[in-house]
């Protein structure tokens, strides 16, 4: 994983917004009002900005947090971690991103697959919470040139 890298303050990150709920489920008639406007990125995912770092995700033991290769995260420095959150770690110099399950006895960060095994923090272990998940952006098409 790359050093992170603080997102820049500065200029709003505004882009074009239609409000309108979609639904996942069954198709639905189209709403009759929304709001429509542009919004702030800032605004609706960054809560504290000189806390918050986008970071790529290398591997798939979090695919099912739909964590993805190849994704970012946006990680907040600044939140308390919790159990059950998504956080960066770092464990005796690596980083990693995992759920952290507290126990009285034990840390434990989860993989959210199957085909690994959970990190038990022990004595010998240095553990850093570095930061909290707060969301994650999937890529669902490549960005480049238009075709």
């Amino acid at each position: 994983m790359n050093h992170p890298v603080p997102l820049a303050a500065g200029t709003p990150t505004r882009v074009n917004a239609v409000l309108l709920r979609v639904p996942a489920g069954f198709p639905s008639p189209a709403q009759d009002s929304f709001d429509d406007g542009r919004i702030d990125l800032n605004d609706v995912l960054i809560r504290d900005v000189t806390s918050t770092f986008i970071l790529r995700v290398t591997g798939d033991s979090m695919q099912g947090v739909g964590i993805y290769d190849g994704d970012e995260v946006l990680v907040d420095r600044s939140l308390t971690p919790r159990d059950g959150d998504v956080v960066i770690a770092v464990v005796d110099g690596d980083f990693t991103i995992k759920t952290l399950r507290l126990h009285p006895e034990k840390v434990v960060l989860h993989p959210e697959n199957p085909a690994y095994p959970d990190v038990v923090v022990g004595g010998l272990s240095e553990l850093v919470v570095w930061g909290v998940v707060v969301h994650s952006i999937r890529h669902l098409r490549p960005a480049g040139p238009p075709a």
